[in-house]
């Protein structure tokens, strides 16, 4: 690392969804070639978290990158990349199934940086007022609270004015310090009160209310005027979508939420989910446009036909790179295996608009389709290899940040080294086959 950078509570900006009690390092990495021999980020990120664990038992380190940390927290609202989000109004029932769903997850392969926000521990004051006792001395609660925010808030009966100037200054009324710091003190606080002669008589608040200090509330979450407490995660050294449905699996199962508590996922996953939706409407779509354009060029729906049946040829090729490296699928792969569709019908776009050519000129079809496996070879490798090549260097990275792009250039490149072999083998093939069947077919018509 070459420098430490602290930043204590919140930005000025509104921006943080970080309380007062977050503390933020900022550690720039030194370029990649000056590492130690065999040292990757998730390498570093494992032992800089022993390291501080062990210096700084119970405490929860999230570790991220400046921009991926303000993507994860506008996205769930909490910092960190994943969120489980526990609604519920009793905050110490929600704690309690809170501790519970942490225990779960932590059961769960890949799953990291795990932690509950606490909510409850704040010290806090509770003055309970006896309304028999106070209607005694003829006293409402209403005037019993206001002699305790006066002595021990204070109030502000006016201003103090500069002679001489504009300048004027609030004056606050309170008790000392050491009348109302503890429990005792307040105790003792003197409230006036109507004796049984019409007159005006001090008594203390141990009268008519009781003082007790309990563990409130330090920080309460709200989303759309609801209470809820945050389990944040991470996942590493596995893919997001089995992760999850393995952790609501096991939430389902061993998790039983009572009546008014309800469990909703964010942050990484919730994007994940949003960008499938997106996809499932977007894909349909796509290969659709593609196949009108293919109908346009062609004005046969058989050439239309076989220019698509080359998408599941390319595909074979991306799914094993994503295999064989052991990417796991994702929105980035995704939009790599869309890129490789429109790659991919063009390369069959060019075997059967040769095809379509030499037909046209008087050829056998049988004969036109064999010679478009072996003439169109080359165009249809030069077209490959010119993609290839583009993506090859993100697909080799390694570098920090990577990991967004590798999984769309494995899909591309592997899927176009591979659909070249298959689309010369079967896209003639299957011309071949469908143009026997046709001339069959006018052989029986005649």
């Amino acid at each position: 690392m070459q420098s430490v950078v602290s930043q204590q509570g919140r930005t000025d900006d509104g921006t943080e969804v970080a309380g007062f009690n977050n503390v933020e390092f900022f550690t720039p990495l030194k370029p990649r070639e000056q590492w130690r021999e065999g040292v990757d980020k998730n390498k570093l990120v494992e032992q800089m978290l022993a390291q501080l664990s062990r210096e700084f038992p119970g405490v929860d380190f999230n570790f991220s990158q400046y921009l991926e940390d303000n993507v994860s927290e506008a996205a769930s609202g909490v910092k960190g990349e994943n969120a489980i989000k526990l609604f519920g109004n009793n905050l110490e029932t929600a704690t309690e199934y809170a501790e519970k769903v942490r225990r779960v997850l932590a059961s769960v392969r890949g799953i990291d940086d795990l932690a509950v926000f606490t909510v409850l521990g704040q010290p806090t004051l509770t003055i309970r007022i006896d309304r028999l006792a106070a209607g005694r001395y003829g006293l409402s609660p209403g005037d019993i609270n206001t002699a305790i925010r006066t002595a021990i808030g204070g109030d502000t009966p006016g201003d103090f004015f500069e002679p001489g100037s504009d300048r004027r200054f609030p004056i606050i009324v309170r008790l000392a310090p050491e009348f109302r710091q503890s429990p005792e003190a307040i105790l003792n606080l003197r409230i006036g009160a109507t004796d049984s002669s019409g007159g005006i008589t001090q008594i203390p608040l141990s009268e008519v209310a009781s003082v007790s200090l309990v563990s409130g509330a330090a920080a309460i979450y709200r989303e759309q005027q609801q209470r809820y407490i945050p389990i944040r995660f991470s996942v590493r050294d596995r893919d997001l979508g089995s992760a999850i449905q393995e952790a609501q699996s096991k939430m389902a199962e061993q998790v039983e939420l009572p009546a008014g508590m309800r469990m909703e996922w964010a942050g990484e996953f919730e994007n994940l989910q949003n960008a499938i939706a997106r996809l499932q409407v977007v894909v349909p779509i796509t290969l659709l446009l593609i196949a009108f354009l293919l109908f346009a060029n062609f004005n046969s729906i058989v050439d239309t036909l076989l220019a698509l049946s080359v998408v599941p040829l390319a595909m074979v090729g991306g799914i094993f790179s994503l295999v064989l490296t052991g990417t796991p699928f994702g929105v980035s792969a995704a939009i790599g295996f869309i890129a490789l569709v429109g790659v991919s019908v063009m390369e069959g776009i060019i075997v059967i608009s040769y095809f379509n050519s030499l037909v046209g000129a008087g050829r056998d079809r049988i004969e036109a389709a064999i010679e478009c496996g072996r003439v169109r070879m080359r165009p249809v490798l030069i077209t490959c290899v010119a993609a290839c090549v583009g993506l090859l260097p993100a697909a080799l990275n390694t570098g920090i940040g990577s990991q967004v792009q590798r999984p769309l250039a494995f899909v591309v490149v592997g899927g176009i080294l591979v659909a070249p072999f298959l689309i010369l083998i079967i896209l003639p093939a299957l011309i071949a086959l469908v143009s026997r069947r046709q001339r069959d077919e006018s052989e029986v018509v005649t």
